[in-house]
């Protein structure tokens, strides 16, 4: 990785943040929304904010490379009987934290939309106090309309659960739970805390909705968001994770938090034993 390759990195991240904010979410460069728009993660001097922590990442990096840069390149792997290799771009995208400027828009595009979701959701009453609004989803999805109409839910098993829960009244505490885990999903990849973790929790949702019949942008948001569960080792460098993956490891890794230093044991006569 060179200098020059990382100022390209950063435009490309840029421009695939640009992109996706026009392509699939009307009005996140709106100037007239700067600092006036009724939910606060709807202002859009965040979006320009992440923009320019893409472009500020891109730029504190080149600077901090030699001149000659740094070997990104994968070493070749021996093929054992069995095992099978990957490409070195993905190997490098999903594991070189020089190449992490990349997975940037991706995680702020996703986070933004369920910060948005959360906020909205968790000042309406109508989800925070009694889980009205859940109840109505869930009565809307298990509707069985009369031939040739057709059922939002395809799988009937996925039908009584929801049936189930709402007998039960779920909604009232559910309702809740959906709200601030939108919300906590957006947090963690915006700020790059446990991207992984908040990643997979994208995707729970978006494919509960899914079977529930809704699209809307689910499909988007679900094929992104698959992505940085896989890229989830380095797609918070730029982020808490750069501290919080090294503090708390992984089960092949155990990171310092978890590290004790074995202390020999004193026996008898001062000599030490295992």
């Amino acid at each position: 990785m060179t200098r020059s390759r990382t100022y390209t990195l950063t435009a490309i991240s840029a421009l695939l943040f640009i992109f996706l904010a026009w392509a699939f979410a009307d009005g996140l460069f709106a100037l007239g929304d700067l600092f006036g728009a009724h939910y606060y993660s709807e202002n859009t001097i965040i979006t320009f904010l992440l923009l320019a922590a893409i472009i500020g990442a891109g730029v504190y990096q080149a600077s901090r490379l030699p001149e000659s840069g740094v070997d990104t390149g994968v070493p070749a792997t021996t093929q054992t009987p069995g095992q099978t290799d990957d490409p070195a771009i993905w190997k490098t995208l999903m594991g070189n934290v020089y190449w992490a400027i990349f997975w940037m828009p991706i995680r702020f595009f996703v986070g933004l939309q369920w910060l948005q979701a959360g906020e909205h959701k968790m000042r309406d009453s109508a989800w925070m106090d009694g889980g009205t609004a859940l109840k109505g989803f869930w009565e809307r999805a298990v509707a069985v309309p009369e031939p040739p109409g057709r059922a939002a839910i395809t799988y009937g098993w996925y039908r009584d659960l929801l049936d189930y829960m709402l007998r039960n009244e779920w909604y009232t505490w559910f309702a809740k739970l959906v709200a601030v885990g939108e919300f906590l999903i957006g947090l963690g990849l915006i700020v790059g805390a446990l991207v992984g973790i908040a990643a997979f929790f994208g995707t729970l949702l978006n494919f509960s909705f899914m079977l529930a019949g809704t699209t809307s942008s689910n499909p988007v948001l679900f094929g992104l968001t698959v992505f940085l569960v896989l890229a989830w080792k380095v797609a918070g460098y730029w982020g808490l994770d750069r501290w919080l993956l090294p503090i708390l490891g992984a089960p092949w890794n155990v990171g310092t938090l978890f590290q004790r230093e074995a202390e020999p044991m004193v026996g008898r006569g001062g000599r030490a034993t295992a």
